[in-house]
């Protein structure tokens, strides 16, 4: 991200509204070095490919913020290989971290990572280090540290329905496991943001606090995030593209002043109940209008959603999650024609 682009979304955050819209997106493994025309195993293992990938992006949607912006990752095994989860790496297809927590006894053998030693953290900070002098001579900077939040980690540490069985049945279990999660990812931002001292942001990615109602929300996810949250940074950004009913109103409390959704709930009604404290980062279907629509329905889709704001403050045109696998050049355009 540019100073430019990063002077617009602190503007935003605080309320300025831009003309036109400004457009973003969060931007990794899935879509990217298919985008590009590479395989992910390159894209992981390769740091010119890596590099040219994301300047790239930068370079053919100038207009566009990227987030978090040559994002260091190798998806959902980022932060579980810290604790000791297989990881595999198909050739062209998403990583996958396997369980190592197989019953909720097994929790009390885990032990607090090194953040930035173990696991595959050290991989992630040497990228963007060996990588920092050419983003910096293309105009871009390290602004975001980033991580999976407490209960996405928990979940492939332990599977899913195993988690979420553990919250009804053994809260003092999962409050352990999650209490020593949320440690290492607050150590883990911690060494990420000490590395460089450009990061003036925070994401956290977390779908499964759309998998809980609010009670449990309230119980397992807002006093960890809460501590996540506490930084001294002046964009936190947080992505939740599950359900948000059970969570979304507590985003200002938590801290959070940007939010990046699934894309069934609407931008006014999301406004409505976050107060207008939180900028809003969507919300068009990723999937079945980004992907999948003609360029004429992508444009008209952009236009009927900006149509319908009650208040345009506070927003940054997007697709509501992550951008979606094959999305073109094409399609991405005629997203940017809708705002202009």
């Amino acid at each position: 991200m540019t100073d430019n682009q990063w002077d617009n979304l602190i503007k935003i955050v605080n309320g300025t509204r831009l003309d036109p819209l400004p457009a973003g997106f969060i931007i990794d493994c899935p879509w990217l070095p298919n985008w590009f025309g590479i395989n992910i195993l390159d894209y992981f293992t390769n740091d010119d490919l890596w590099f040219s990938a994301n300047l790239k992006a930068t370079e053919i949607f100038p207009g566009v913020m990227f987030f978090p912006g040559f994002w260091s990752e190798y998806g959902m095994c980022s932060e579980p290989s810290a604790f000791g989860a297989k990881c595999s790496f198909p050739e062209n297809q998403f990583p996958h971290a396997d369980k190592c927590i197989h019953s909720l006894k097994d929790i009390d053998r885990i032990r607090k990572p090194k953040a930035g030693v173990d696991g595959l953290s050290p991989f992630l900070l040497n990228r963007l280090k060996l990588n920092r002098k050419r983003m910096e001579e293309s105009g871009h900077k390290i602004r975001f540290s980033v991580s999976r939040g407490h209960l996405n980690v928990a979940s492939y540490l332990m599977g899913t329905t195993e988690l979420m069985t553990g919250l009804l049945t053994d809260h003092g279990q999962i409050h352990k496991l999650l209490r020593i999660i949320t440690d290492y990812l607050i150590e883990w931002h911690d060494v990420q943001q000490k590395t460089f001292p450009s990061i003036d942001g925070i994401l956290i990615l977390d779908d499964l606090v759309g998998f809980i109602g609010e009670e449990e929300f309230k119980q397992f996810g807002l006093p960890y995030l809460k501590e996540l949250y506490d930084r001294d940074v002046s964009i936190k950004l947080f992505h939740n593209d599950a359900d948000c009913r059970s969570s979304v109103k507590y985003l200002p409390e938590i801290g959070i002043n940007i939010f990046n959704m699934a894309f069934n709930t609407s931008l006014n009604e999301l406004k409505e109940l976050t107060g207008n404290k939180v900028t809003m980062l969507g919300n068009i279907p990723p999937r079945d209008v980004l992907a999948r629509g003609t360029p004429a329905d992508i444009t008209k889709a952009v236009r009927d959603m900006i149509a319908a704001l009650e208040d345009p403050s506070r927003i940054i045109v997007s697709c509501g999650g992550g951008m979606s696998p094959g999305v073109t050049t094409e399609n991405i355009n005629a997203f940017i024609q809708g705002i202009t």
